[in-house]
């Protein structure tokens, strides 16, 4: 809902959430550096001063775009399928099926937004190429972890490098992100999926 003021000139007050959620979607649509102060009250239905007022700069705006955007499906699969899948192959199997599904999904924008986000960003915006670099390290060391795991309980071969295996299936996720973006569809996703998992390590 637009904010409206009262007659003497204050501004109502907002639905936050569904504020947000408007940031949070043109963040993903656009990136970061892409997305101006008026494209953002324009798409969350605020003033300028509500938006410093609610969330501070655009800077905060956007961390906390992204921390909103990670608890959603689209953003917390590749976690949720490490703690919830009974072995690595299960988990890395869901998570590429799973990025198939919701990188080309036509009711959001296409991608992940801590990937795409990251595009062409300013030297003077640096603290967020660090924030999105640093959750893109932490789901590699998330599924480094979980090789190793695996490794050392006997489902993967002894001398399997899980520091490269990993930063494989990181960059297969990071190229299915930009293939969506580029309009490949779930299908041609999921075909993707198949190939890189026909690449696990057999023992």
């Amino acid at each position: 809902m637009a904010e409206t003021t009262t007659p003497r000139g204050r501004p109502r007050a907002f639905d936050r959430d569904a504020a947000l959620a408007a940031a949070v979607r043109l963040f993903w649509e656009r990136g970061y550096e892409a997305v101006s102060l008026s494209d953002l009250t324009a798409a969350m239905g605020i003033r300028t001063g509500s938006l410093y007022a609610a969330f501070g700069d655009k800077k905060k705006l956007f961390t906390e775009a992204v921390q909103a955007y990670r608890r959603t499906p689209h953003g917390d699969f590749i976690g949720r399928a490490l703690a919830e899948e009974p072995t690595a192959r299960g988990a890395f199997e869901r998570i590429l099926t799973q990025a198939a599904r919701h990188y080309a999904d036509p009711a959001h924008p296409a991608g992940c937004l801590v990937i795409s986000a990251a595009t062409n960003i300013a030297p003077a915006d640096a603290e967020i190429q660090e924030l999105l670099r640093g959750l893109r390290n932490a789901n590699l060391a998330a599924l480094e972890e979980r090789l190793r795991t695996a490794r050392a309980e006997g489902e993967l071969p002894p001398g399997t490098e899980v520091g490269a295996l990993a930063r494989y299936y990181a960059a297969v996720l990071q190229g299915m992100s930009q293939q969506a973006r580029d309009g490949a569809d779930a299908p041609a996703l999921a075909a993707v999926a198949r190939t890189a998992m026909a690449c696990w390590p057999r023992g």
